[in-house]
């Protein structure tokens, strides 16, 4: 009977527990045109007080507890940063996973050339110091075409115009012979990875546009289990659009990754990695749709 009395004392505790903690989860709002980083992040519209949405998605998460949602609008700015979810703040509850939604988002990884960095090397070639071996050029919006060569190539190599390649760690961008390297919109990928994940639980990452960055759009580093990317671009990364590795547990589900330097989705370690309803478009046979460096990798089917 006592027994019997106790079970179910723990039973009501822990559905209390339960409901407590599920209530406690908040929405925090991130808008990079009207938002300050000074506000609580507890409304989508700032009234020029404390309440209001912050500026960064970086200090969302900083102030975000365990199963929150983080709401982040699309605006007609780009979010330029390198974003980290990790430990149990970044965690979801039982039943109600931490999230983090874009909506068609765009996370850019891209700063400019410097302009004044270009050296004319031949005729109208020029060459620029390049920040990684992963390293792609961008012509307005979107990688420039790129000639592949192997890094002992000892002459200038040959391009046509607005092409380029990466040789010793030095850019060679070939220009129309009108105009000057400082008069392209050209940018390359500067921040390391878009979106990190550590030693976090039941995550969902949802709806962000990732480009631009020197190695992964995401990467699911190690210990990540329950986690879910959902709708997710990846493009232009220099590595690999979503890489996977250590012991994580992650789900990729509808999403679109291509156009990306090494490969579109790259595992490692003793990860699993469950695919549903994905694009993996691997029209370079240099950056194949999956590079599978350890870890399993399993298609769920309707």
């Amino acid at each position: 009977m006592w027994l019997r009395k106790s079970r179910c004392l723990v039973s009501c505790l822990c559905l209390t527990l339960f409901f407590v903690t599920t209530a406690e989860a908040k929405n925090l709002y991130v808008n990079n045109v009207g938002g300050s980083d000074s506000q609580d992040g507890r409304a989508s519209n700032g009234s020029g007080g404390k309440s209001g949405p912050v500026r960064t998605i970086s200090r969302a998460i900083q102030i975000a507890a365990k199963g929150d949602t983080i709401h982040v609008a699309k605006t007609t700015d780009p979010y330029q940063e390198s974003i980290s979810l990790q430990g149990g703040r970044n965690s979801g509850l039982v039943g109600k996973s931490f999230r983090i939604i874009g909506d068609g988002v765009v996370l850019d990884g891209r700063t400019e050339v410097p302009k004044d960095d270009w050296q004319l090397v031949s005729d109208n070639t020029y060459s620029t110091p390049a920040p990684s071996p992963y390293t792609i050029l961008y012509l307005g919006n979107k990688p420039a075409e790129r000639v592949v060569l192997e890094d002992d190539v000892s002459d200038v190599p040959a391009l046509e115009e607005e092409q380029w390649c990466l040789v010793n760690r030095r850019i060679y961008f070939r220009t129309n012979r009108t105009k000057l390297p400082r008069e392209y919109d050209l940018t390359y990928n500067t921040r390391r990875v878009g979106i990190t994940l550590v030693n976090c639980r039941h995550v969902i990452v949802q709806g962000f546009v990732i480009q631009g960055f020197q190695l992964d759009g995401i990467n699911a580093h190690d210990n990540v289990f329950g986690a879910t990317l959902l709708g997710i671009t990846a493009r232009g990364n220099g590595r690999s659009g979503i890489s996977v590795g250590g012991a994580s547990r992650v789900t990729i589900e509808a999403c679109l990754v291509g156009n990306n330097g090494k490969a579109q989705l790259r595992t490692e370690g003793f990860s699993e990695t469950k695919l549903k309803n994905n694009d993996l478009i691997n029209e370079d046979p240099k950056a194949p749709a999956i590079v599978n460096e350890g870890g399993r990798i399993r298609e769920i089917e309707e």
